[in-house]
């Protein structure tokens, strides 16, 4: 059988496959379906300094493969987590050696700011930062679609967060993906992780109303994944730091494709939705699939992609 084992950002994980923000809680709810042996880590559920309700109204809708959600970043905020949540996910990494991500956004640099300090003194492992979200000083700018914002952000929450590695998220929702993914890099990032969610909508004939409350909202699921793998791409052949590929990911081969075009690891996401073990199924099936087309290291097999 293959070696899974994958190293990220000096953290031993059992598998290259992470469980996505926003679709597995923090784990622990997850315990009694599925074996977290065969799973890398997790990142936790999306948190800002604050914390916030989340949007009013309908906030997820499915659509023909994929699915469409406004949830407005409902978290209990950043020291609620620390105080309780982030618990349960060190229990976890005690039991199953699961790296323990915690998933940062804001409406200011000051609010990531803060928020990467209260996090650099608890035993988190990882800050993955979510520069998807409105920056409310520059006419609601998101930090991911400026290369000058998203560096900006980037450095000032590298100052802050202590030892703790830091992961950037970059949306899709751009021109040049890579131009942000550079600036990012130069700024300090240890890792970049892509994509967020691709900025769509529906809407019903019969009510003429939008499905969504919040009228737009984010796609993911299998539909994006073409986008999410040219992205990735992209972005591993622009960047010298490791890549995280996220973005559709239903099966043992998509986790390998994301592989071959240089990703260091996966997140898993929407396929949560449709079946709670997804994560943990497909990590079972992939050195069986490894086995099948002689692939002994993923390691070897990173990056290989014949043009």
């Amino acid at each position: 059988m293959a070696d899974l084992k994958t190293n990220l950002l000096g953290f031993a994980m059992n598998s290259p496959i992470i469980g996505a923000s926003g679709t597995v809680g923090y784990g622990v709810e997850y315990e009694e379906l599925a074996d977290f042996t065969k799973i890398g880590g997790i990142s936790g559920k999306g948190l800002t300094l604050h914390g916030q309700y989340g949007n009013k109204g309908e906030r997820l809708w499915e659509t023909p493969s994929g699915l469409i959600n406004s949830i407005g970043l409902q978290n209990p905020g950043v020291q609620h987590f620390i105080d309780v949540e982030l618990n349960e996910m060190l229990e976890l990494k005690q039991k199953y050696g699961t790296v323990a991500i915690a998933n940062l956004g804001g409406h200011s640099e000051e609010e990531y700011v803060e928020g990467a300090a209260l996090l650099s003194d608890s035993a988190v492992d990882i800050v993955e930062l979510n520069i998807s979200c409105p920056n409310v000083k520059n006419g609601g700018v998101l930090f991911g679609q400026d290369p000058a914002l998203a560096a900006e952000v980037t450095q000032a929450v590298k100052k802050h967060a202590g030892n703790l590695p830091v992961i950037v998220k970059l949306s899709p929702n751009v021109t040049d993906i890579t131009a942000i993914a550079k600036a990012a890099e130069q700024a300090g990032a240890d890792a970049i992780s892509c994509i967020n969610t691709i900025t769509g909508m529906g809407v019903d004939v019969k009510t003429r109303k939008p499905l969504l409350a919040n009228v737009v909202g984010g796609l993911s699921g299998p539909a994006v994944k073409p986008v999410a793998l040219r992205c990735v791409w992209q972005v591993c052949n622009a960047v010298k730091i490791p890549v995280i590929g996220i973005g559709g990911i239903t099966c043992a081969q998509d986790v390998l494709e994301f592989i071959l075009v240089g990703a260091h690891a996966v997140e898993i996401g929407t396929m949560n939705f449709v079946r709670p073990d997804a994560a943990f199924r497909i990590a079972e099936e992939l050195p069986h699939l490894c086995q099948q087309l002689g692939i002994k290291n993923l390691a070897e097999f990173r990056g290989t992609l014949q043009l």
